[in-house]
């Protein structure tokens, strides 16, 4: 919960919840899944005979409560799986053996997490279904070296991505010409037998070639793409020098391209995506305006620098002027370039970035959090900030335009006390960030 427990900070949180109720995963799944009378099963648009039975992979930071949703439904039809998660994101299961790895860097475990994987499909016979449960974090805990290539080159290349402030598209792209399983290769390891994928989005778009680095969809993108997403950050020097002979090499056309959109490999493979950040921010609506807030979407595809989104949407909060108390709305994902020393997330520098802007200004309240419950390598899921965030930092012996400069928003936030504690939440649709600003004149309190 946040500290404070102030009626905008509490509106807001609650709004926050009802969003994650919204794209519950396994509520999602099972909703998702039929059991006809005649054995049957249908799957979204799939409908598998009453003697198919399935071998199920689960992957991301929703695998578990995903696969708990698949099993509600259809848990003798499934012969064998695996759900790979996040650390401190398992629960038991009936049916598959659980592992959880490393995320965002991949570590040795995800590389045997990768294999297994592709053992799986590898292994799935004539009257068998693969059913792949999809949700964000897979890209990294799915992560194998192709031959050639060491773990700890795919671990140091993801690191200077995502420091570099790398989209998800670029990072993506990389990850599918250096990984064994994205980029279409898990289905076509299936070697032809039916695949349906049932997925959660944390990409902006819902592209299912970008969501978990599509491991069962064509690749429109090229090794040519993967060497300019490199050479755009400036790390095509910096990178591991194998990690740069492999791109190059299938660059000239001497390694085998990833499975591209029509490819007769994946011709058996069906994905569908359950839900994503859109549903969240319908949720997020529904429950601001329950509690009597009008509101305004002001972007469905929040991007760009984390910092720079913070002060455009505490500048417009700022503006905004009527007689009833609003709550805007705006859900994606930012990036963070890493300039400092310090720690923090997206969203924690979001909304430290917003409390500069907002300094001494009243009404206005924001929130800024991930869906998964997790923002950077941080305990926190993101941040509140409002007109008196800096006084109370300066109170507690934080310079906030210092801490903004070193990248380190956690630690400021943890002294000022505006951080938001959610732990796992076991879902993943990308941020939401939130804003209450109150009529002009007037502090920013709960109608309801």
């Amino acid at each position: 919960m946040s500290r404070g427990g102030s009626a905008p900070r509490a509106t807001l949180e609650a709004v926050f919840r009802a969003a994650l109720e919204a794209v519950d995963p396994e509520a999602l799944v099972a909703r998702a899944v039929e059991r006809r009378a005649d054995g049957a099963l249908r799957l979204v648009e799939e409908t598998l005979p009453p003697s198919s039975r399935l071998v199920v992979l689960a992957a991301g930071k929703a695998a578990c409560a995903m696969a708990r949703g698949l099993e509600s439904v259809a848990g003798d039809r499934i012969a064998r799986g695996l759900a790979v998660t996040k650390d401190g994101h398992a629960l038991p299961l009936r049916r598959l053996d659980v592992v959880e790895a490393a995320h965002p860097v991949p570590d040795a475990r995800c590389a045997s997490a990768a294999r297994a994987a592709l053992a799986l499909a590898e292994g799935v016979r004539g009257d068998e279904t693969l059913v792949v449960l999809l949700s964000g974090g897979a890209s990294a805990l799915l992560t194998g070296p192709q031959p050639g290539l060491r773990q700890e080159d795919l671990s140091a290349t993801t690191a200077l991505l995502l420091a570099a402030g790398a989209d998800i598209d670029e990072l993506n792209a990389v990850r599918k010409h250096l990984g064994v399983v994205s980029g279409g290769r898990l289905a076509s390891a299936a070697r032809g037998a039916r695949v349906v994928a049932l997925v959660l989005s944390d990409v902006i778009g819902d592209r299912l070639d970008v969501i978990a680095s599509g491991p069962c969809s064509g690749d429109p993108t090229s090794f040519g793409d993967a060497l300019s997403a490199l050479e755009r950050h400036d790390l095509l020097a910096r990178v591991p020098p194998r990690i740069r002979a492999q791109l190059e090499a299938g660059a000239r056309g001497e390694k085998a391209e990833t499975p591209k959109p029509g490819d007769p490999a994946l011709a058996a493979a069906r994905a569908y995506v359950l839900a994503g950040n859109a549903d969240a921010l319908a949720g997020a609506r529904r429950e601001a305006e329950r509690r009597g807030f009008r509101t305004t979407l002001v972007s469905p595809a929040l991007a760009g620098e984390a910092r720079v989104a913070g002060r455009r949407l505490a500048a417009l909060a700022r503006a905004v002027e009527g007689a009833e108390p609003v709550v805007l709305l705006a859900g994606g994902e930012t990036t963070v370039t890493v300039r400092g020393d310090g720690r923090g997330g997206r969203n924690q520098e979001l909304a430290l970035a917003a409390a500069v802007t907002l300094d001494g200004v009243s009404g206005v309240t924001l929130l800024a959090a991930g869906t998964d419950g997790t923002d950077g390598p941080t305990d926190a899921a993101g941040a509140f900030a409002d007109g008196s965030t800096l006084a109370r930092g300066t109170a507690a012996g934080c310079d906030a335009r210092a801490a903004l400069a070193r990248n380190d928003s956690y630690g400021f936030f943890a002294r000022e006390g505006g951080l938001l504690r959610t732990g796992p939440t076991r879902t993943n649709v990308m941020d939401l960030a939130l804003v209450l600003c109150a009529p002009r004149g007037e502090p920013a309190l709960d109608p309801s």
